[in-house]
C-alpha cells in the first residue's frame, strides 16, 4: 500500500470517523449508522471503498457484515492510524463518537463477532441483546 492510496482513504471525514472507529473494535454497518447518524447505503460505499483498498476486512456472522481493520498493515498505514487517534483527541465528533460506541459496546452483543477484535474472543462470546439505538 502505497502513501497516495492511504491518504486517499483519509481524504473524507466519514471514512475517517470509520476507521478511528475500527482501531476500537471490530463493528457492523448497524452500528455505524447508530454512531455516525448516516444511511446505510452511504457507509456501505465507504467501507466498500476502505476495503477495495485493503485498509479494512470483513467478515459474515449469519445476516451480519462486521468489519474491522486489515490485520496484515503497512507499515505507512499503522502509522497514519495512530496518528488519526492523535488528531482526533481535540474534536467533539469523534468524541461523541467514542462515546456513543462505548454506550453500543455496554448494551449490544449482536453479532457475536463485534466488539471482539481476537478470533477466540469472538467464539467465546455468544449472542445476546439487540442492538440499542443511540440519539444524540
Amino acid at each position: 500500500m502505497d502513501l497516495v492510496q492511504i491518504y486517499q482513504c483519509f481524504c473524507d471525514r466519514t471514512r475517517l470517523r470509520i476507521l478511528n472507529l475500527l482501531a476500537q473494535s471490530p463493528l457492523c454497518v448497524c452500528h455505524f449508522q447508530t454512531i455516525l447518524g448516516e444511511p446505510q447505503v452511504k457507509i456501505s460505499k465507504h467501507l466498500a471503498y476502505l476495503r477495495e483498498r485493503g485498509m479494512v476486512n470483513v467478515e459474515r456472522d449469519q445476516n451480519w457484515m462486521t468489519y474491522s481493520l486489515s490485520r496484515k498493515r503497512a507499515p505507512e498505514l499503522e502509522m497514519n492510524l495512530k496518528c488519526l487517534q492523535d488528531c482526533v483527541q481535540s474534536d467533539t465528533v469523534f468524541a461523541r463518537d467514542l462515546k456513543k460506541l462505548a454506550t453500543i459496546q455496554k448494551n449490544c452483543c449482536e453479532p457475536r463477532t463485534a466488539f471482539h477484535k481476537s478470533a477466540r474472543d469472538r467464539r467465546r462470546y455468544g449472542k445476546a441483546k439487540s442492538l440499542v439505538h443511540l440519539r444524540s
